[in-house]
């Protein structure tokens, strides 16, 4: 072969190399992890790398240099699955792309994609102040603590994962703390949060997620109507419905109770001409359902976007709750009918009532009948009668008599002479009752 031959095959092979550098260059490809990045532990992820190139092979590394192909179970083109993921699963992921045949020339790494692996530590708790109904344009604080000392607080929206927040704890009562504020907030802040905890040296080990709060912004759309049937006073025991109605035919209605901000109730709009409207049946009226009412409209494709609240509606339940319970309770097999417990309820009380009253009535009445049977059997008692003259200055005559129980047992007879020779008049009698 000629020298001028291999010269120019030497420098087509440098151009080509050339090029196929500034396509890598050019045109890096894209990391992204489904369903989230963010993976509970024990769960699969699956990584894909995207390009507008064709390439045909793709390549997948952790932390920059390793090449993990070891540790995805299969490859199908540019898609890798992972799992069941564990702690050593967490950590930076780049992917690079290289054409059929190029095996020693490869793309510039994708951006890096962190991969996160939760469920290592305890979850934290998640609040939201003043409540998680706020007004646009008002200020919210999302409020993450722990029983644990954490370094690191992370606050994530499901379906967002570019918007994470994070913060330092802070440490409280053996535990640490931290508080996410939002100020003003808008639509763009409304949607489903939880808050996760980690440690410096492991920051893409988490704790397991806090419990979902959904944050709903409302006085985005115009406020509905709120109205009870049959009215904002009611008995107890009486079936009552509140209505909520709007022009701006919403999707769906939420009633809310104030002191409540937890007990929402959903309805879907029914359209009534240009207009919609949502039914609220709460049953058989009872005093716990007292309160002041609100309701709020929003749309399918927004649901965290809620309009103003109606003007508050202030529900008075009246009645005697226990009649109201005992006549909403259904039988049981333990229980038996409550309307017959009612019904039998007040004989009860009655008979209970009148025996008392007969008791109180027997003790005041014995002593009486005592008394005057002992003063029936007067010749069977020995008596001693000082009698005084009913021309003294006093003119009451006092009357001693002393009843001798062994001489009353052996029934004898007292003698006629110690008996009064007159009738008395207005006498006080005191007896002493003397025992053997």
């Amino acid at each position: 072969m000629s020298p001028v031959v291999i010269s120019l095959t030497s420098l087509v092979f440098f151009f080509i190399q050339r090029i196929w550098a500034q396509v890598g260059g050019q045109d890096k490809p894209s990391l992204s992890a489904w369903p989230s990045p963010v993976v509970p532990q024990g769960q699969h992820v699956t990584l894909q790398c995207h390009s507008h190139h064709k390439f045909d092979t793709f390549r997948l590394y952790k932390n920059n240099s390793i090449f993990i192909s070891k540790l995805h179970s299969t490859i199908l083109q540019s898609t890798f699955l992972i799992g069941p993921v564990t702690p050593a699963h967490a950590g930076t992921y780049r992917c690079c792309g290289s054409y059929l045949g190029s095996s020693s020339v490869w793309s510039e790494p994708s951006d890096p994609l962190v991969i996160v692996v939760t469920g290592i530590y305890r979850k934290p708790s998640l609040l939201a102040q003043p409540g998680p109904l706020v007004k646009s344009g008002r200020n919210l604080t999302l409020h993450c603590c722990s029983e644990i000392v954490f370094e690191s607080f992370i606050l994530h929206r499901a379906g967002v994962s570019k918007d994470t927040l994070y913060l330092a704890g802070q440490r409280h009562l053996g535990g640490s703390y931290a508080n996410f504020s939002m100020a003003p907030v808008t639509a763009a802040h409304a949607g489903t949060y939880r808050c996760f905890c980690s440690l410096n040296h492991s920051s893409h080990e988490w704790s397991a997620p806090s419990g979902p709060l959904d944050i709903m912004i409302t006085g985005l759309h115009q406020k509905p109507s709120l109205w009870a049937q049959p009215g904002t006073v009611v008995r107890s025991g009486e079936n009552v419905t509140l209505s909520c109605c709007s022009e701006s035919s919403f999707d769906v209605y939420h009633l809310s109770r104030d002191g409540q901000p937890h007990e929402l109730w959903l309805a879907k709009g029914q359209r009534h001409g240009g207009a919609s409207r949502a039914d609220f049946t709460l049953g058989p009226a009872h005093p716990a359902l007292g309160g002041t009412y609100r309701c709020y409209g929003s749309f399918n494709p927004s649901p965290y976007e809620w309009s103003g609240p109606s003007d508050p509606l202030y529900l008075s339940v009246t009645g005697n709750s226990s009649n109201s319970c005992l006549l909403s309770t259904k039988p049981t097999p333990q229980t038996g009918n409550p309307r017959h417990l009612h019904v039998l309820a007040g004989p009860l009380v009655a008979i209970i009532f009148f025996a008392v009253l007969l008791f109180f009535l027997t003790r005041q009445w014995c002593p009486a009948k005592e008394n005057a049977a002992i003063m029936s059997r007067e010749p069977e008692v020995d008596r001693m009668v000082s009698r005084e003259d009913p021309q003294a200055e006093d003119p009451q005559e006092v009357i001693y008599t002393q009843l001798d129980h062994c001489i009353f047992m052996q029934k004898k007879t007292t003698p006629t002479s110690w008996r009064p020779k007159e009738p008395l008049h207005n006498d006080s009698v005191y007896m002493e009752l003397a025992t053997c």
